[in-house]
């Protein structure tokens, strides 16, 4: 994400780019876009109106009320937004870190956006004992602020996951019969 944070001048435009691109028909608030891209407001604000003075967002409404949104007009957007896609993606090894302090992880299976699988179910799947939802949730946020994309994600306790794997859980299918990528396996599968 670095160097693309330099071609674009800062990581938070590029945080707003991919906000924006991969979510074109939502209208933000700096305050929203902010809260989403996980910046300061000052940013957002500053990078959304740099983003609006290129043509890249259409603004309804003045000052704080403001909205944003991606400008279907702007000439470059198809080239951009393809190449935005193209160079998306987190390290495992950062998606590993960010929810290790959720717990103690068994499994961690991406899928659906991670993978390209068209009307996946979810995105994320964890497994672990002593769960906290609270961080395990912030992780995903975090990666989601990354990713500039909501992430659809389904954590189990280790025994809950086994009987469900066991009883050919249709969510569980939807994952493993499709394309998937296991970044750790404690659980021997």
């Amino acid at each position: 994400m670095e160097d693309f944070a330099k071609i674009f001048g800062s990581p938070a435009r590029l945080k707003m780019l991919r906000l924006f691109i991969f979510n074109p028909d939502l209208q933000l608030t700096a305050v929203e876009a902010a809260e989403r891209a996980k910046v300061s407001v000052a940013t957002a604000r500053k990078e959304l109106s740099e983003l609006y003075a290129a043509g890249f967002l259409r603004k309804k409404g003045e000052r704080t009320r403001a909205q944003f949104q991606t400008n279907p007009k702007f000439e470059q957007f198809p080239a951009l937004a393809q190449f935005i896609r193209d160079t998306t993606s987190v390290r495992p090894q950062r998606v590993r870190e960010l929810l290790k302090k959720a717990g103690t992880l068994h499994l961690i299976v991406l899928s659906g956006l991670f993978t390209g699988a068209i009307e996946p179910r979810i995105d994320l799947l964890v497994v672990g004992d002593k769960l906290e939802e609270r961080a395990l949730a912030q992780g995903v946020r975090t990666i989601e602020a990354e990713l500039g994309r909501e992430i659809r994600y389904a954590s189990f306790a280790t025994e809950d996951f086994r009987y469900r794997l066991g009883v050919y859980d249709r969510l569980l299918r939807d994952v493993f019969d499709y394309p998937h990528r296991t970044l750790l396996d404690k659980l021997g599968l």
